[in-house]
């Protein structure tokens, strides 16, 4: 009988506490429209049921046999109910859509936040020793209570509020009394309150004997005490309200926040993902790029390596100097890779928590093993890459060697099976650490250098094809022009140069970008932004017009100096008054009269200053400092001095590494003798020339006073062809440019096409894409 009787009060309660909610009313209304959508036109609603007020399905007639449900459709559809219900339900009555029992739930809290605050005030209301008492003043206490003798006992709170007790029978001599008796005041003083408690008594004439008692007592409220803990409380409440909104709200505090501080920051790219950089946006680095486009093989076809026994290899580090795009390729293999590829930072693996590196290094294979196969990418990986030991700690914990000692674990623990390859790129390989370098680790070394001409022409046609070029420039003459002007010059250049000839054809409001603004663009990457503001005064205008001719003329009349392609006596960047630009021969290797001459060349501007002016000035400064370096790299690293004799010492890059010098005091005096000697040579050659030659570099320096800008044509016009035959193809190059020139400006037909020019060789890194005073 119980459970009968139960059963229909239950589902009362339940038809109850869902008819006042406005949710189920929509999906009620919902569903009788599209009941009444189904409902032939002309045909009367069906009936409403009596007791749940719903309507009742109508018998179809065999007429519209469209109408009629079919056993599966009817199943779907007490399917759906079913699902509505249960998910209503879950929400304690509110269904249909995706917002609403979030909106719901969240309305649900407030409720349930108002009635336990209620809750808590009633409770602290009545718990509260002061919550049921009435408040009075002192004359009230003396005249309503304490002169009619129905005070039976005070008692001190904290020593400053006093609660007073009447006798059980006060209701009945004083009718305004409270039935429970329960009044307090406050006090200033407990002294102040006894002499007045005892003088009011002593006007009243009570004895000693019968006197009221007074006893102290000492509370704790619960108000208080919320206050005393509130400050920790409140601090602890924030973190933890950070902490969640910086996993996202999870209830398990997520990968964010304070209790994720050990979890990887690597970012995950799919196919699914939309990467816009493709292997054919990289150019200029085609062995680099096959390499890499091998291990993306590696990854997709396993089985076609593997059933030849060959073993898919743990990484590559590509290494190179800046600017060659390293980071560039690795975006490439991103975005073909078709497996999924995470990408991370060295610096993010170091923070300032003992722990956090290892830790961050763990999660980050942990997720590569997941989603095997997986290429995991490294940027910069030197810096928690060095090598071990070489100080820095000095005796303490270093975190960046156990984040390091957890990555050579992590590496060397894979297994034949995950097919997990690491990336990783650098500046610096000659800092790693040699267990890192070994093949089980990184089996293969890529080196990704600045590219040859042919590599820079590949370059300059990617970077070319986004501008709006003039219409008698095509991007392939284009490409191969500026590919000879740029020597030495990076991926990052290449592009630095392309959206700065863009950005000047737009300050000077052109239709197109022209040829004239890639030579700007060439400048200004080189020597930096021309200095209108920096007016030279007259004489030191003419020391730099003499200064940049004497540069001109050691080039022009030495046999393996670079050729000249422009001087300038307008200052530009921080400091450069005027500058010679060459363009240097792309060569591996220099001889010692190559050297030599390049020596002479440099020292052509100090030299001129000394015979035209009989002073020097500080213009030569940078000057001294390259023919100083490569004075001591002929003697201390390149072998090239008798006295010194086949040695190396690292050259300047090694001492600086080094804390103490790799040779003897004796030595360094050699050294020191032999460098200051081989200046002084060059030195003495360059004045013997420029003395010769005396009369052209007075020719140039007027010629440079006047037009402040001259080109190899008007050197070539003034003092005539080089006394030696075309070193290389650069020469070549520029008297074809000359040629060409001449043709056009006697011919209105145009010349033909650059490319069809002889191949140039490939740079030398030794070089410097053009010197600078």
């Amino acid at each position: 009988m119980f459970i009968r009787r139960s059963l229909p009060i239950r589902n009362a309660l339940l038809r109850a506490s869902r008819t006042p909610r406005p949710r189920p009313s929509l999906t009620l209304v919902r569903l009788n429209a599209a009941r009444s959508y189904a409902t032939p036109v002309g045909s009367t609603p069906p009936p409403k049921d009596e007791k749940s007020g719903e309507k009742k399905p109508e018998p179809s007639s065999s007429s519209s046999p469209s109408s009629e449900p079919t056993p599966d459709a009817s199943k779907k559809g007490k399917e759906k109910e079913h699902q509505h219900e249960s998910s209503s339900g879950g929400a304690g009555g509110a269904g249909g859509g995706d917002k609403q029992p979030n909106q719901y739930q969240f309305s649900l809290s407030l409720q349930q936040f108002g009635l336990l605050a209620t809750i808590i005030y009633v409770s602290y209301q009545l718990a509260s020793p002061e919550g049921n008492t009435r408040e009075i003043t002192w004359q009230e206490f003396r005249t309503a209570f304490l002169d009619r003798g129905l005070v039976e006992k005070l008692t001190v709170i904290n020593r400053n509020r006093v609660r007073v007790h009447l006798h059980s029978n006060a209701s009945q001599m004083y009718p305004g009394a409270a039935p429970n008796g329960a009044y307090s005041f406050s006090i200033g003083s407990v002294e102040a309150f006894e002499r007045k408690l005892d003088d009011a008594q002593t006007e009243l004439g009570i004895p000693s004997s019968e006197r009221i008692p007074v006893a102290y007592q000492e509370e704790m409220s619960v108000v208080n005490t919320a206050l005393h803990f509130a400050p920790t409380l409140l601090l602890a409440g924030l973190l933890f309200y950070l902490s969640r909104r910086a996993s996202g709200g999870g209830a398990g505090g997520g990968a964010g926040g304070i209790f994720g501080i050990g979890k990887s920051k690597a970012k995950l790219f799919n196919k699914e993902t939309d990467i816009k950089v493709k292997f054919k946006h990289v150019a200029g680095m085609d062995e680099a790029k096959e390499e890499i486009m091998e291990f993306v093989k590696f990854l997709k076809e396993p089985l076609k390596y593997e059933k030849l026994g060959a073993k898919i290899p743990r990484g590559a580090i590509l290494s190179g100097p800046p600017g060659t795009g390293k980071t560039l390729l690795a975006k490439a293999t991103a975005g073909e890779a078709g497996v999924p590829f995470l990408s991370v930072s060295g610096s993010e693996f170091v923070e300032m928590f003992v722990g956090v590196g290892p830790s961050r290094v763990r999660d980050l294979f942990a997720s590569a093993r997941k989603h095997a196969p997986c290429i995991i990418f490294v940027d910069e990986i030197d810096a928690i890459g060095k090598a071990r030991g070489k100080g820095g700690n000095f005796g303490g914990n270093d975190e960046r060697e156990s984040t390091l000692n957890q990555l050579l674990v992590e590496m060397d623990g894979f297994g034949s099976s995950e097919h997990i390859v690491v990336l990783a790129g650098t500046n610096r390989p000659d800092v790693l650490d040699p267990a890192l370098m070994r093949p089980g680790r990184f089996d293969r070394h890529i080196a990704v250098d600045r590219p040859d001409i042919s590599g820079r022409r590949q370059i300059f046609e990617v970077h070319l094809k986004p501008l709006l070029l003039g219409s008698k420039i095509t991007i392939e003459s284009m490409a191969q022009k500026l590919s000879v002007l740029t020597p030495g010059f990076s991926g990052a250049d290449i592009a630095n140069v392309c959206n700065e000839a863009a950005l000047h054809a737009a300050r000077r409001s052109a239709a197109a970008v022209e040829e004239v603004d890639f030579d700007t663009a060439i400048e200004r990457v080189l020597v930096g932004l021309e200095r209108k503001s920096r007016v030279l005064s007259k004489e030191e205008k003419k020391t730099v017009a003499y200064h940049e001719a004497g540069h001109a003329i050691c080039g022009w009349y030495l046999q393996h100096a670079d050729p000249l392609l422009k001087v300038s006596i307008i200052p530009r960047g921080v400091g450069a008054l005027g500058y010679a630009q060459y363009l240097p021969a792309e060569r591996y290797l220099f001889t010692t009269p190559q050297l030599v001459d390049r020596m002479c060349m440099t020292l052509g501007g100090r030299v001129a200053e000394e015979i035209f002016f009989g002073e020097i000035t500080t213009g030569a400064q940078d000057d001294l400092q390259k023919i100083t370096k490569i004075a001591f790299e002929i003697c201390a690293n390149y072998g090239m001095n008798d006295k010194i004799g086949p040695v190396s010492y690292g050259g300047a890059k090694g001492q600086q590494e080094q804390f103490t010098k790799p040779f003897s005091e004796q030595t360094g005096q050699m050294l020191d003798a032999e460098v200051r000697k081989l200046i002084t040579e060059a030195h003495a050659r360059t004045t013997k020339l420029l003395t010769e030659k005396k009369a052209e570099v007075e020719k140039v320096a007027k010629l440079l006073l006047e037009k402040e800008v001259i080109t190899r044509e008007d050197m070539v016009n003034a003092l005539g062809k080089r006394p030696f035959d075309s070193a290389d193809d650069m020469d070549k190059y520029l008297d074809e440019e000359v040629r060409l020139a001449k043709r056009k400006a006697g011919e209105s037909s145009a010349p033909p096409p650059l490319e069809d020019t002889p191949d140039l060789p490939s740079p030398s890194v030794a070089s410097s894409p053009a010197p600078k005073e």
